[in-house]
């Protein structure tokens, strides 16, 4: 079921995204300032790219992660996240939909909080 579903999430959408995000990546790390960042936009990138069967972990969150988290969330993680949360509501409304709404919302979430995530494999 992960893989078709990640070949349906590939072909509606999926592919653009993961590319948008790497190229996000790329150009933030143009500058040595912007690594940080750009090493998140990979980390999304690689979500988004293949979502399902995968999940984000939180519990290596430090200090440094969650001052990091502020500043993202100033200037770029509430727009990444909303427009996500958004987008996972609307695909919720249909059954068939809502497996592609939660994966979206999971994204909402690594979205809010990148710097100190893991994203792991589900076995």
């Amino acid at each position: 079921m992960r893989i078709i579903g990640n070949i349906i999430w590939i072909i509606f959408g999926g592919l653009i995204m993961a590319i948008v995000w790497l190229l996000a990546g790329i150009l933030c790390c143009i500058t040595i300032i912007g690594i940080p960042l750009g090493l998140q936009a990979f980390k999304m990138a690689q979500l988004v790219f293949w979502p399902f069967g995968k999940s984000v972990d939180y519990s290596g969150m430090g200090t440094g992660s969650v001052i990091l988290n502020i500043l993202w969330i100033l200037i770029f993680g509430w727009g990444l996240a909303l427009g996500s949360a958004v987008l996972g509501l609307v695909y919720c409304i249909t059954v068939i939909g809502i497996p592609f709404g939660l994966q979206w919302l999971k994204f909402a979430k690594l979205a809010l909080f990148p710097f100190g995530a893991q994203i792991i494999d589900i076995q």
